[in-house]
Parts: structure tokens; sequence; C-alpha cells
């Protein structure tokens, strides 16, 4: 266990609660991408527009947070832009999800030292170098080379509830880490997906020095990253005997 983790109850359960919160989005998005879904349907007579609940909007539902939805309504605009400069950046569509279902959530993350906090704009930059894209429910996403409309092989959220990034109070942002999560299945295998999440996590922690823990906020050593990696040689064998293809 890292050195003060295990005074941060504060920190364990946030982490605890935004996993929970993961775990919901990838839930209400399945079913509400099913042609037959019981929770959000296409609107009549606009089929190419998907609707789908984003994961602002399953906080709201849990806790009430109408205003959330208000305060992120219309583009979001770039890092460091001032009072008065036009919004130029937009999470749109980059990183959405094909529809489909998923059946496995594979989850890490990435925490501030004892007695520290992660700053907003050091994570926008730290995400930049490590190759991820700001996108689809105002979260980072890591893409799959020229090929975006596969989806994300995985995404980035924020520790601290509603779990997304506001571009424009960025500089003000201070949390104590993000989760990094993986979909599957997913545009990938699983263990290529496991083999790209790691070292971008690796490199983000250095790039902020910071800590990586595991699903259970245990220290992501070298035996329980091997354990990661068995698990999704066994995820992609079991879909192989079902002749699934990896990926979607």
């Amino acid at each position: 266990m890292i050195e003060g983790l295990s005074d941060t109850n504060m920190m364990r359960v946030g982490i605890g609660l935004v996993a929970l919160i993961v775990f919901l989005v990838i839930l209400y998005s399945s079913r509400g991408k099913r042609e037959q879904g019981r929770r959000v349907a296409a609107p009549a007579g606009d089929a190419c527009e998907r609707v789908e609940p984003t994961l602002r909007e399953v906080i709201e539902a849990e806790h009430g947070l109408a205003d959330e939805r208000q305060a992120l309504a219309g583009d979001t605009g770039p890092v460091g832009a001032g009072d008065g400069e036009p919004a130029a950046r937009s999470a749109g569509s980059v990183g959405s999800r094909p529809a489909g279902e998923y059946d496995k959530i594979v989850s890490i993350f990435l925490v501030a030292r004892a007695g520290q906090s992660l700053s907003g704009s050091d994570l926008v930059v730290a995400s930049e170098k490590a190759g991820l894209v700001y996108g689809h429910m105002n979260i980072f996403h890591r893409m799959v080379d020229k090929h975006p409309e596969l989806g994300p092989i995985f995404s980035v959220a924020n520790l601290v509830k509603p779990g997304y990034f506001d571009l424009r109070s960025i500089k003000e942002l201070q949390t104590p880490g993000v989760n990094f999560f993986i979909t599957l299945p997913g545009p990938m295998s699983a263990l290529d997906a496991w083999d790209t999440l790691l070292p971008t996590a690796q490199r983000m922690a250095e790039l902020l020095d910071a800590v990586l823990l595991d699903e259970e906020r245990n220290a992501l050593g070298r035996q329980r990253i091997a354990n990661i990696r068995d698990e999704m040689r066994a995820y992609d064998r079991a879909r192989e005997k079902m002749n699934i293809r990896p990926g979607r």
C-alpha cells in the first residue's frame, strides 16, 4: 500500500464511487443502444442522430444534479481561452462507442501522492503528450490510429464527481486522480487494449509524478500487471472459442 493512502478515506470512497459510475455509464449506454431497449430510443424521423445517456446524465438521475447539464451546455472552449473568446473546441462524438454489448470493464487508477492533488492544466498537457484526445462524455480517450469510428481503446475519467472534465474551468480543477478504463469487447483484442493502456498510464504517472493503483486501490505492481495480462488472454481465448473475432 502506498504510504499515506490508507488514511485517505475520502479518496477511497471517491474512487469507489467513480468506478461504480463508470460501470453504470457502460450499462446504461449498452442498454440504450439496443433497438428495442427500454432506456433510450432514437427520436422518430431522425435515425441518424444517436441518443444515449452520458456520464453526467447518469449522475443527474442518481444525485439530482440538474444544473450540471446547464453548466456544460454549448461548445467547450480550448484550454487557456480567456473571457469573451469564442469556444473553439467541442467534445463532439470523438470517443463515442459503436452500438454493441459490453460484458467486462478493466479499470486502474492514477492518483496524486499523499497530501497532493493533480491540476487540471497538468492533466490536459499530460493527456495530450500521452496520445489521448478529449471527446465523448467530456472525458479523454485513446483512439485507434486512423480509425476513430471504431470507438476508444480505453478512456480516462475524473475521480471527482461527476467524472467529466470541463475545459472551460480546467485551470481551477484540482483532483485526487483519474480512472483509466477499458470496456470489452472493444476495437481490438483485450490483451492489445491492455498493452496500449498500461504504457500510457505509466507515461502519465511519470509526467504527473503520480501513483498507479489497481482496481482494489492497491499499488499496481508487476505481479498484478501479469495477472491482468493473463485475464485479458483468457477473455480473448473465450471469445475465440465462440468464433468471435477480436473487437466488436
